[in-house]
C-alpha cells in the first residue's frame, strides 16, 4: 500500500538578482509560505526537491539556461510544478509562449505586493489540490491492483448493476461463488455498495 508524504508547500524563487530573490522571499514568507532561493536554472534543477508541492516563481532572462528554457526542459523532465514567470524583460509573445506550454502566470517586475502574493498563493493552492486528487488515484489504482483476476473480472459487471446469478451464468461458475467474490473484493476496496464501486471504477477509468 502506498502513503501519502506529509510535505509543506514550498515556493521555489529562481532569480539570478540576489536582491531580487531577498525581496520575492520576504514577501512570500510572510504569507506563510516556505521559500528556497536559487540564483539560476542549474541551481534549481540540482538542488531542489522536485516532489515537495507548491510552485516555482521563475525569472525569464537569466545567464546561460533562461526561464524559458528551464520551463521546457522541467515539462521534458515531468516536473510537474506550476511556474509564475517574473520579468523585466516581458513582452506578449513571451506570455502567450509560457502560458501555451503550462505556465500559470505571467508577471511584469515589479508586480504590486498583493499581485504577486495572490499569484504564488493561487498557483500553490493549485498544486497540492492537484497533487492530493493524483495521490487519491494513484491509492485507488494500488488497491484495485491488489484483487485477484478473478476480483477483477467480476467487479466490472458488479459495478454496471449485473445481479450475481447473471454474473455466474456469464462466466460459468456458481452464484455461491460470486457472492464470495463479491464479498471479498468489496472489503480489499473498502466499500459497501455497488454504487460506491461504480464510483470507485469511474474514478480510476475502468469504467
Amino acid at each position: 500500500m502506498i502513503e501519502q508524504k506529509k510535505l509543506s508547500p514550498l515556493v521555489r524563487l529562481v532569480d539570478d538578482d540576489e536582491m531580487v530573490l531577498r525581496s520575492e522571499s520576504f514577501l512570500v514568507r510572510m504569507d506563510g509560505w516556505q521559500t528556497a532561493e536559487y540564483s539560476s536554472a542549474e541551481e534549481f534543477l540540482e538542488r531542489d526537491d522536485f516532489i515537495r508541492p507548491g510552485c516555482v516563481v521563475l525569472d525569464i532572462r537569466m545567464p546561460r539556461m533562461s526561464g524559458i528554457e528551464l520551463q521546457s526542459l522541467m515539462n521534458q523532465r515531468n516536473i510537474d510544478l506550476p511556474i509564475i514567470f517574473l520579468t523585466g524583460h516581458g513582452d506578449i509573445d513571451m506570455a502567450v509562449s509560457s502560458m501555451k506550454k503550462g505556465a500559470v502566470d505571467f508577471l511584469v517586475k515589479p508586480p504590486s505586493e498583493e499581485r504577486f502574493q495572490e499569484a504564488v498563493k493561487t498557483a500553490v493552492e493549485k498544486d497540492v489540490a492537484n497533487k492530493t486528487i493524483k495521490f487519491e488515484r494513484q491509492t485507488k489504482e494500488a488497491l484495485f491492483e491488489e484483487l485477484t483476476p478473478r476480483e477483477q473480472e467480476i467487479a466490472l459487471p458488479l459495478a454496471k448493476g449485473s445481479a450475481n446469478k447473471v454474473i455466474a451464468i456469464d462466466l460459468n461458475i456458481s452464484e455461491q461463488s460470486i457472492k464470495k467474490y463479491r464479498s471479498s473484493l468489496m472489503g480489499k476496496l473498502g466499500i459497501r455498495t455497488t454504487v460506491e464501486l461504480n464510483e470507485f471504477l469511474r474514478s480510476i477509468g475502468k469504467l
